[in-house]
């Protein structure tokens, strides 16, 4: 079975910093992108950032590009998203998820973060301001 177990959601302060892990099980890392997502209440999910394992190419949503940074450990099956400049909009379950195939730059530009084949539980991100 296919699992994504993602961790590191708490509360943080208006500024501050967190870092997610999503860690996979189950599935050939290098065939897939892994995604992050986030839902806010009475908010539709959005694609946050995403990343090639094959190669480490990245995609992030206009709004957190530059303050957030998707890597990985393909030793360890597990992708990173570290969050900076912590903002209250930013506040909402964060979930990781999985898709399979490789995603250039115009996917992203004309389809947006590709739909997952597979998803993890949410981990919760709350900003105070």
């Amino acid at each position: 079975d296919v699992q994504l177990q993602a961790s590191g959601g708490g509360l943080v302060q208006l500024g501050g910093a967190l870092r997610l892990s999503c860690t996979a099980s189950g599935l050939r890392f290098d065939d897939y992108a892994i995604c992050w997502f986030r839902q806010a209440p009475e908010k539709e999910r959005e694609g946050v950032s995403c990343i090639n394992v094959r190669d480490g190419s990245t995609w992030y949503e206009r709004s957190v590009k530059g303050r957030f940074t998707i890597s990985s450990d393909n030793a360890k099956n597990t992708v990173f998203l570290h969050m900076s400049s912590l903002k209250p909009e930013d506040s909402a379950i964060y979930y990781c998820a999985a898709a399979a195939g490789y995603f250039g730059g115009t996917f992203y530009l004309t389809v947006g973060p590709p739909r997952p084949n597979y998803w993890g539980q949410g981990t919760q991100v709350t900003v105070s301001s």
